[in-house]
């Protein structure tokens, strides 16, 4: 998710991602296929949890891929405040800004799980994606795909509770739509940061939390299990 589609870190808000559609014919980005058909040398790296995976103001000089694991962006403002931008999961790509002309990172990109990000550097991105037509269609649909998210995530923001949010917000994270994850476990996340994401307090949110599970849409089995049963309360009028 681009970072400057969203709204100012003062209103600790975020913008969460979209779920995939269940139907959804997109073709995804086959990262071995790009190492082995661009004949680009394999920046393939692993990445513990908490680690950084750059920072906020370093110098834009690559586009990664999130191949395993899971990435949380953030950003600060220059009073000090941070807020939590989007939380990624593999398939996902960032730090793609350097292509359309930014020079520096605007936000930080940490791991909240083990991680093994592809690196593409940028010249070697613009070339890829001017002589491989296949890559370059995938990367073109998975950017409209994602502006039609973007507009899809503000009017939830806009128009839905906050009860709604919390749970749009958990099916993403669950990544719902997705048919190897029909009930998907979700990364550590803490009720301080679902909050953020939410635009509500910490206190509604555990208010809901405990609802969902009372009603069985959400169980602790290891980890937060979310049931797509969940989606009733986004559907729900």
């Amino acid at each position: 998710m681009l970072i400057s589609h969203v709204m100012s870190p003062k209103t600790r808000r975020v913008v969460p991602r979209s779920p995939e559609r269940a139907d959804s014919k997109s073709p995804a980005f086959d990262a071995q296929t790009f190492l082995d058909s661009a004949g680009v040398a394999r920046r393939v790296k692993e990445f513990k949890k908490a680690e950084v995976v750059y920072s906020q103001g370093d110098a834009a000089k690559s586009v990664m891929y999130l191949q395993e694991g899971g990435v949380q962006l953030s950003v600060v403002s220059e009073s000090g405040k941070e807020a939590v931008v989007a939380i990624l999961g593999p398939g996902d790509f960032f730090g793609e800004g350097c292509l359309a002309g930014q020079s520096i990172r605007m936000g930080t990109a940490t791991t909240i799980t083990p991680s093994t990000v592809l690196v593409i550097e940028k010249s070697e991105m613009f070339k890829v994606l001017h002589e491989q037509r296949d890559l370059s269609d995938r990367f073109i649909t998975f950017m409209l795909a994602r502006n039609i998210r973007i507009e899809e995530d503000l009017i939830d923001q806009l128009f839905n509770s906050s009860e709604k949010r919390l749970a749009r917000t958990l099916l993403l994270l669950a990544r719902y739509g997705k048919e190897d994850q029909p009930h998907g476990l979700l990364p550590k996340v803490s009720q301080e940061t679902l909050a953020e994401m939410v635009g509500t307090t910490r206190s509604r949110v555990n208010f809901f939390m405990n609802k969902f599970r009372k009603l069985g849409f959400i169980k602790y089995n290891g980890g937060l299990q979310v049931n797509t049963s969940l989606l009733s309360v986004v559907l729900h009028e």
